[in-house]
Parts: structure tokens; C-alpha cells; sequence
């Protein structure tokens, strides 16, 4: 404990220093049994703490905006790494920092540490927007417009413990591409961001409503050019929409994605433009010059390196690095199996890429590191650096550069291996088709169930976990084969088609046949997706159809890559979007909570978030009766309605005027210090109103039950 105490006095945030201190409060109540598991799995979950497959432990998230990262905060993860987890450093297809095995109890201390490099894992996880991503390109990028570095880190700065994205139906993912090509993938998220330049005028193209998951579905296009600053505002007013509207009940129909599909793009935008009125800048200009230079090395070596196997740099040197828009520069991309280093290693891969690149280094979406600001006369000298920490493997984002989640390694939603077979389908590439390293059209993706974390969706070549059962009922491990998606050269979005379950052993024998078919079918120059359309679906499904036949099955067959005994389905609620909360003192815990953040929002001037916290506890209020029927609204906008219709229409309640036109003043009035005053004053009587209720309908002291749970 006094180990913390000093972390903590160490912090120069007091805002980081108060989460953190709330976080620790937070874990000895659930401890002593005074806050609900779900509750607290919700709140632990937007700071970043999942829950591992692995009772006891915990996942911890590190939150890199657009996978921006210097050696001196990677060598921190490292430490931290060490001292608290498995010394392994896992980096996402979200550009984050993944390390796992840690005790919950020690999360504070970790997350206090951390903070020392500006490093936070507040809102990894949960019902939140996730880490936001770019290209890892962006700002050396030979064809971008500008640099959306910026763009992202503020965008990342603004909704950062924003009260109208804490507590959403689901996840909310953003990213900015560096160029029309679409590096960032804006098809696949939530809102996606394109840089343009219009009549010498910044902006982006905007996309909305795409995302992966089970159920995959393309972004639509929101704006063609959207001026930059108009970029936060218009986000803000989108999860204030989502905030509202967004299913909360059914868990697989609560993305941002169906609220669109559901209502359409039309009527999304036009509640979007409703929100005018209310966000907290109809304006918000981008500071361009918010991060600060990157430190260069100044030394340049003396002569080249001695290569020992010039063929293998030469291979590295046309599948690795490419020249930055900087002239007299390269950037170098970093290959790194399953996204996992070693915190030994990372500390030695720091130590190299200061004595020869940059020190701002990405994180990349296939799970690799690209190394920026490298000079010409170095490159020999990175590579023999690189080569002897066994990071010198050439063929980046190739066909041999497969992206896969941890899978049943340590996530709960695992059905089967999607890491050791990653390895596997390495080797036949690497022993049986090593020209395909220079391909960088045909992407492997695997994801170890369907969800897509290992972005299987949209693969060339895409497999996620899954069972198959015999004849006598006894369950295998299984793949899923999907084929053709990916991005075309204009940058369009392709979804993957689903083609056939196979056994997981024989997943090799499937890349094998593929590979082969590939090479004998394919028109010259002709890219995978083409060839893919041009035979279709069926050509596939006939092709593989002999894996599929399990009439036959062979003992291995019944073992999971890296295991050593007969497979066992492992069943656990997953944690990628937090849970519903649906006890009564828990909410109106809740309304006190979001009162008093109001109160604190408002003495800071800012009425905005007063007035939204505010709101919130009126939604949590209102909630907290209509569960007491037994009545579960599965959106915020419903949660008003039926309180309109249950509670006020009826009479029963002592409420004069018409509820929903009183709480959803929210949107119908500018942020000011005269209306974030009086909407706390009356979300403080209506919560009060309800208590009052409860305790005369049932009896229930419910103030009570609200300070045990305080």
C-alpha cells in the first residue's frame, strides 16, 4: 500500500490520480461484497481490465491512440510487464498493448506506474470508444494529404472520460486512414475518417456504420468531404445519438451498426443534426502541432554493415522498408509472430531502434512495429541489429504475415486454437511457398471464434475457431474457411465469404490446396479477390468439400494445436462489451454517482458535461422503477417511453407535465451554466422522487441499500 501511495503522489494529473484511487475503492467494495459483479465488471472493464480464460487473472489493455509509441514507454509496458504480468508484450490488430496474468488486486499500482510515461488503459475495454487507430503511415506517408496524427490524438483527447460515451449499449470504434487507399480499414468501424483537400480547404471523407464481429457489415458514407474542423462535433453528436437509441438488452444486436440498418442512414443523420443544439463545440479546431517532433538519431554509421546473407536483406530490404514522403528517409516495418514480444526483447529492441530510427515508433495493425525516420547509411546496420534479435524476418503484411487474436490462449470467447495453427500455416508457407512472401495482396487472418478480432472478415484467406461434432457425438476443434475479402486498390471493402467447417488439423492442407489452386487457376497479374469472384463460391466449397468429410477422423484430430489431450469446449460470457446493470440500489447508486460528476462538471465551468451527467442519472432513475416491474427498455429513448407510459399516464407517479419532453430538453437547449443548473437540480428531485416511491411501494429502505452499495 505505501507503494502506491508513492505512485501516486508521483502523478502530476489529478484527475488520473482521483480514477485511480476511485478504481482502488471500487475493487475493495467488490471484494467486501458491497458492489454487484456486474456492476463491477463494467466499471473494471472501461479501465481496461478483462477478465482472462483463466480464473483469478486478468488481462490488462493499454490504450496506444493510433498505436503511437516511444521507446521509453515500451520499455516502461516492459517493466510493468515483469513486475505484474507474464513478461510478454501482445500487440492488437486495434494497435494497442496487451500484457495478461495479473492480479486484479494490483491493477491500481500498475495503472499508476504506467501513468509516469503517459500510458492509460482507461476505456480498452467496455461499452466505451476503444482505442482509436490510424494508419501506422500516417505522416511519412508518400501519398497522404497531411497528417492525421493530430487528428486522432485529439479526437482520442476529447473523448476521453466524456461523460457521453461511458456507459454505451456496446463498443464504439474510430479510425483515420492516412490516404485514399484506406490503410485504416473506415469500411469496417463505426465512423472512419479520409483525408481530403477541397478548394485548399483540410476535411475528410466520413464513413459510418460498419464493423466485423459475427455479423460483418460495410461503413456507408456519411459526408464525401467533412471541413476538419467539424470532425469532433459531428462524432460527439453520433455517440450522443447511439448513447440513446442504441439496444442495450441484446447484446449481439447492440452495436452502432443495426441502430443504422435498423432506422437508416437518412434518419441516423437527422438525429445526429438534432444534437446540434446541445454538443459542447459546434466548432473544434485541430491543433496540428500538438505532438511534439520526433527525436532522430543524429549519427549516421560509418560504411555499411557486413550482411552475411545478402539474398535475405535483399528479400527484407523490397519486402520491409520503403522510402518516407521525408526525402532521405525510410521507414522499416517489423515483423513480429502472433504480436508478441518478450519483455527482454522489447528492452533490446528499444536500445536498437534509438541508435537507428526515430524514437516514435507505431504500432501496426497486423501486429507488427514499423520504425520511422531511418537513414539510408543505417539500414544495413538496423538489419544486423534487428537480424540478432531474430526481428529481421522479411515479407511483412505478406501472405506469410499472419494476423491472429490470442484466441483460447487467454480469451473467454475462444472455441478453438487460433495461435498455434498461425505458426503451423507459417511453416508451409515459409518451407513450401517461400516466394509468397513478396505477395502482399493475399492477407491471413484468423480469429479464434467468430467475433473477428483477428479481423477474419475481411481476409483474403480468413479462419476463425469453431467444433464439429462425429457421428458419435464427440466434439473436434474446427476452422472456419472464409475467402475473398480484403481491401481492392480504390480502397473499397470487401466482406469474406463463408465456404466450409474443417477439422483444425487439417487447416494446412487447406492453405496447401488453396495455394496450389491459386497458382494453376489465376490469370496473370490477377489479385486474389478477382480471381476469387471470377471462380466463385462453389469452385471453393468443391475444392475443400474432401477436408470437410469427417467420416473419417484420425485420434490427432481430436487434439487442439498445442494441446495434448482431447479437446474440451470451454463456455464462458465473454467481456468485449460489459453487461447490463439491473438491480435497483445499483442504479440509483449510480444516479448519485453521475449527480455528483455534475456537480463537480459544473463548478469546472464545464456545463456540457454537468448537463449530461446529469441526463444520465434521470435515464438511471427512471430505469431503476420500470425494473421493479419487471419492465427491461432496451434502449434509453424506450427507457423514457415506458416511463412516460407505466409510470406518469398513469398517474401513479407524482410527476406533473410530460416526462419525455422534460428529460429530453437534453438536446433542445445550448449547453449553458443557467440550464446545466437547474437540469442537476431537477435530475437530484427526480432521483429523490424515486427513492421516495420505491420505499412506499415495497417497504424497501432503498436509501439504505444505495449507501451499503456506496
Amino acid at each position: 500500500m505505501e507503494s502506491f501511495r508513492t505512485e501516486l503522489e508521483d502523478l502530476n494529473n489529478p484527475v488520473v490520480a482521483r480514477d485511480i484511487i476511485d478504481l482502488s475503492k471500487k475493487i475493495q467494495l467488490f471484494r467486501d461484497g458491497k458492489i454487484d459483479d456486474e456492476k463491477f465488471r463494467s466499471l473494471r472493464l472501461a479501465r481496461g481490465i478483462y477478465g482472462q480464460r483463466q480464473p483469478g487473472v486478468q488481462m490488462i489493455r493499454i490504450k496506444l491512440p493510433f498505436g503511437r509509441l516511444s521507446t521509453k514507454q515500451i520499455r516502461r509496458i516492459a517493466d510493468i510487464s515483469d513486475e505484474y504480468a507474464s513478461s510478454t508484450l501482445h500487440a492488437t490488430t486495434r494497435q494497442d498493448i496487451q500484457i495478461h496474468y495479473v492480479s486484479l488486486d494490483k491493477t491500481p499500482e500498475l495503472w499508476a506506474k504506467l501513468e509516469k510515461d503517459e500510458i492509460t488503459t482507461r476505456e480498452a475495454c467496455g461499452n466505451t470508444v476503444r482505442n482509436i487507430t490510424a494508419s501506422a503511415t500516417a505522416g511519412i506517408d508518400p501519398k497522404e494529404p497531411f497528417d492525421v496524427s493530430p487528428y486522432a490524438h485529439e479526437m482520442f483527447r476529447y473523448f476521453l472520460r466524456n461523460p457521453i460515451c461511458q456507459e454505451m449499449g456496446r463498443k464504439f470504434k474510430i479510425s483515420f486512414s492516412s490516404s485514399e487507399e484506406d490503410t485504416a480499414f473506415s469500411f469496417i468501424h463505426d465512423l472512419g475518417f479520409i483525408p481530403r483537400i477541397v478548394d485548399g480547404k483540410r476535411g475528410f471523407k466520413v464513413m459510418i456504420g460498419g464493423g466485423l464481429g459475427a455479423n460483418p457489415t460495410l461503413a456507408e458514407l456519411a459526408y464525401d468531404f467533412l471541413e476538419e474542423d467539424q470532425i469532433i462535433p459531428f462524432a460527439e453528436a453520433v455517440l450522443r445519438v447511439f448513447d440513446r437509441y442504441g439496444e442495450r438488452n441484446r447484446r449481439m444486436k447492440a452495436r452502432f451498426k443495426f441502430l443504422l440498418t435498423d432506422i437508416g442512414l437518412e434518419k441516423v443523420m437527422a438525429l445526429v443534426a438534432e444534437e446540434r443544439t446541445a454538443i459542447k463545440n459546434k466548432s473544434y479546431p485541430i491543433n496540428t502541432a500538438i505532438l511534439p517532433d520526433a527525436v532522430i538519431p543524429s549519427e549516421v554509421a560509418a560504411g555499411p554493415a557486413v550482411i552475411a546473407d545478402q539474398k535475405r536483406y535483399d528479400r527484407w530490404k523490397d519486402t520491409n522498408v520503403f522510402e518516407q514522403k521525408q526525402p532521405g528517409f525510410f521507414g522499416v516495418n517489423v515483423r513480429v509472430p502472433l504480436g508478441n514480444l518478450s519483455s527482454k526483447l522489447a528492452r533490446q529492441f528499444a536500445n536498437v531502434v534509438d541508435q537507428y530510427a526515430a524514437d516514435d515508433m507505431r504500432v501496426t495493425i497486423n501486429q507488427g512495429y514499423l520504425l520511422r525516420f531511418v537513414r539510408p547509411e543505417n539500414l544495413t546496420h538496423l538489419y544486423v541489429a534487428l537480424d540478432q534479435l531474430g526481428l529481421a524476418e522479411p515479407g511483412f503484411d505478406s501472405v506469410a504475415d499472419i494476423t491472429a487474436c490470442p484466441g483460447t490462449d487467454t480469451c473467454n470467447l475462444g472455441i478453438s486454437d487460433s495461435t498455434n495453427i498461425s505458426l503451423a500455416l507459417e511453416k508451409v508457407i515459409r518451407n513450401e511457398f517461400p516466394d509468397l512472401i513478396y505477395n502482399n495482396d493475399i492477407k491471413i487472418k484468423i480469429s479464434g471464434c467468430p467475433n473477428s478480432c483477428g479481423q477474419h472478415g475481411l481476409a483474403s484467406i480468413g479462419l476463425h475457431g469453431s467444433t464439429i461434432k462425429d457421428k458419435q457425438g464427440k466434439v473436434m476443434p474446427a476452422l472456419v474457411v472464409l475467402l475473398g475479402g480484403g481491401k481492392v486498390k480504390n480502397g473499397e471493402g470487401i466482406i469474406s465469404d463463408k465456404i466450409i467447417k474443417i477439422p483444425s488439423k487439417r487447416g494446412p492442407d487447406a492453405l496447401r490446396i488453396l495455394f496450389t489452386d491459386y497458382e494453376t487457376n489465376s490469370l496473370e497479374g490477377e489479385y486474389y479477390h478477382d480471381y476469387f469472384k471470377r471462380l466463385g463460391r462453389n469452385h471453393f466449397y468443391q475444392l475443400l468439400k474432401p477436408l470437410g468429410d469427417i467420416t473419417a477422423v484420425l485420434p490427432e484430430e481430436y487434439i487442439d494445436w498445442g494441446q495434448d489431450h482431447n479437446f474440451i469446449l470451454h463456455t464462458a460470457v465473454g467481456e468485449c462489451a460489459g453487461v447490463i446493470i439491473d438491480l435497483v440500489a445499483t442504479l440509483l447508486y449510480d444516479s448519485e454517482d453521475k449527480l455528483g460528476w455534475a456537480k463537480e462538471a459544473y463548478d469546472q465551468g464545464l456545463y456540457a458535461d454537468s448537463i449530461y451527467h446529469s441526463y444520465s442519472a434521470f435515464i438511471n432513475s427512471a430505469k431503476a422503477l420500470l425494473l421493479g416491474r419487471d419492465i427491461k427498455p432496451s434502449t434509453q429513448y424506450q427507457t423514457i417511453s415506458d416511463f412516460q407510459k407505466e409510470f406518469v399516464d398513469t398517474g401513479v407517479f407524482p410527476f406533473v407535465g410530460n416526462f419525455k419532453e422534460y428529460v429530453l430538453r437534453i438536446n433542445k437547449n445550448e449547453p449553458s451554466e443557467a440550464f446545466a443548473a437547474k437540469f442537476i437540480a431537477e435530475s437530484t428531485k427526480f432521483m429523490e422522487d424515486v427513492a421516495a416511491y420505491r420505499a412506499a411501494e415495497t417497504g424497501e429502505n432503498v436509501a439504505e441499500k444505495v449507501a451499503v452499495a456506496k
